[in-house]
């Protein structure tokens, strides 16, 4: 599938503010299922932009700003063709040792995947929902992934949330309620506490319109999970609309730690106190 994605980040601000050096997690990752055809950034006002990678190996840019320079606003504007071959989320084959769960990493992979397998802060908050939510989960390995997603879903009702930050699983759970972000912890924490590799991935979502609504709402940044599974690799799976992920996903950064991925970081500096306002505007087409 190919997207056209064209994004816009504002940020207007009460009085003139300088600017700290910012690291932008907006760059899609390229791999096997995913191609990047194209990608322009405009940043204003302009900034000396400077390409990396980051040591997850996610594609980074840092924009630095001149020390002298003040602003009332701050943009960023991001447009890029991405070819997704994800259109089958379940091509692939596991090893055989991991057919069924629970199952053991080989000492290579554990050494590796070890941030990603870090035991969650409460674990008896998450056995008690367990219990609750599935109580007999299936013994294969991509049976019992559906249904950890499916439970998840099926307990949370989405709110959306414009304050940044994420919840913990644990506030999660006691609320009811969150934003992807927050569905996509709580999966993770589930799926840790199963032994099992999971890291957090922001990026971006197609959804087909829906004609039966009068009011579809606005594309969105998106959130999920990734689970690395002998055989497969890292496979994403999104308990925000309880799937395991295709081509309508356009992950751009992962990480064992959710925040560390946010896609807009850095500060602004102000001698005199400074509110500011945030506006997105986001559009992706599928070509």
């Amino acid at each position: 599938m190919f997207l056209r994605v064209t994004h816009l980040s504002r940020y207007d601000y009460s009085s003139p503010v300088a600017f700290a050096p910012h690291a932008l997690y907006l760059r899609p990752r390229e791999n096997p299922r995913q191609r990047l055809h194209n990608f322009s950034l405009a940043i204003t006002p302009a900034a000396r932009l400077v390409t990396t990678r980051d040591m997850q190996e996610n594609p980074l840019d840092c924009a630095y700003f001149a020390p002298d320079l003040t602003a009332s606003r701050l943009e960023f504007r991001t447009e890029f063709l991405v070819e997704t071959l994800d259109a089958n989320p379940f091509d692939f084959l596991l090893k055989s040792s991991a057919l069924n769960f629970p199952f053991a990493y080989d000492p290579a992979e554990s050494f590796a995947l070890a941030p990603c397998l870090t035991p969650p802060a409460d674990p008896a908050a998450l056995r008690a929902w367990l219990v609750r939510h599935l109580p007999d989960p299936p013994r294969e390995t991509v049976s019992f992934l559906t249904a950890l997603n499916t439970a998840v879903l099926q307990s949370l009702s989405y709110r959306w949330r414009d304050e940044p930050g994420i919840q913990s699983a644990t506030e999660t759970l006691a609320l009811g309620s969150g934003t992807c972000r927050d569905y996509a912890v709580l999966f993770i924490e589930l799926c840790r506490l199963h032994g099992l590799a999971a890291r957090f991935v922001s990026g971006y979502l197609y959804e087909q319109p829906r004609l039966n609504l009068a009011s579809p709402p606005p594309p969105a940044i998106h959130a999920w999970a990734e689970v690395y599974l002998p055989g497969a690799g890292w496979r994403g799976l999104d308990p925000t609309h309880g799937v395991f992920c295709d081509d309508a996903f356009i992950p751009v950064a992962h990480a064992a730690l959710a925040d560390t991925v946010n896609p807009i970081q850095g500060k602004f500096y102000s001698s005199t106190p400074a509110t500011s306002f945030l506006h997105n505007e986001l559009t992706i087409e599928r070509l």
